[in-house]
């Protein structure tokens, strides 16, 4: 009996652990704040190692804010500001991510000249509820992809609207790749990006960036909803902990986003 009943906690025990270890369905977990990077909070605070125990798919951006995030298929890619993809060590660290793991329950083609705009309504409409988090995952043919991605910044650390007015741009014509990113609601605003936020890799992984917008040809697309949201905080960052986050910066991110 004791024999039984000792293998029947350590199995329990197992599974708890086990579970906990898991990252939940339909969960998208952020590191830091928008608001906090759009004050310029850019040392990294969590390791990439870390960042893919809660996901194999998602975007953010890295140390000193160099370049652009992209998570798929569990890879992480660094799309710096010369336009060309890197990819970076795990012990590399971030200060801003989403990520999720990237389970669909709908798909669906898009038309061919679709844009961004075009885009943003054909997935409203498929949705329906907007109070959701939406993780989104495009497979395409692109006759243009117009993206950006921003330079690693020195202290003391410019304002992301700063760094913004003089990122460097990409255009991309007949080009194939994977668009991936998340439309979160509005009741987000200050936490992260309250609406549509994009990144884009080439097919053949050597171009990419922060997507402003596209053509397509042809392209599929694949929605995991998210029904729930954790959020961890850079509690031991100096620069996080110095910051004032009461400020309304939502000027500042449209004009960033733009």
């Amino acid at each position: 009996m004791f024999k039984r009943t000792a293998y029947l906690i350590t199995t329990l025990s197992l599974l708890i652990l086990t579970g906990c270890q898991s990252t939940p369905r339909n969960t998208a977990h952020q590191h830091s704040t928008i608001d906090a990077l759009l004050a310029g909070v850019y040392d990294g605070s969590l390791t990439l190692e870390e960042l893919t125990r809660h996901g194999n798919f998602g975007i953010g951006t890295f140390d000193k804010l160099d370049g652009e995030m992209m998570m798929v298929d569990n890879r992480i890619y660094q799309i710096k500001s010369d336009g060309k993809v890197y990819t970076p060590a795990l012990s590399m660290t971030t200060p801003f991510a989403t990520v999720c793991e990237f389970k669909p329950e709908q798909s669906f083609s898009i038309k061919p000249h679709s844009d961004f705009n075009n885009l943003k309504t054909k997935i409203s409409a498929v949705t329906g509820n907007p109070n959701l988090f939406y993780a989104i995952r495009l497979e395409g043919h692109f006759k243009t992809m117009h993206t950006r991605s921003v330079p690693a910044q020195s202290k003391p650390y410019p304002t992301l609207k700063t760094v913004a007015d003089n990122q460097p741009e990409f255009y991309m014509k007949d080009i194939e790749g994977t668009i991936v990113g998340f439309r979160c609601p509005q009741y987000v605003a200050g936490i992260n990006i309250p609406g549509y936020h994009l990144h884009f890799l080439s097919s053949d992984k050597t171009k990419g960036g922060h997507i402003l917008d596209f053509e397509v040809i042809s392209a599929s697309c694949k929605i995991d909803m998210l029904d729930r949201y954790t959020l961890t905080l850079p509690s031991k960052a100096k620069g996080f902990a110095g910051t004032d986050l009461s400020i309304d910066r939502s000027k500042e991110l449209k004009a960033v986003e733009k």
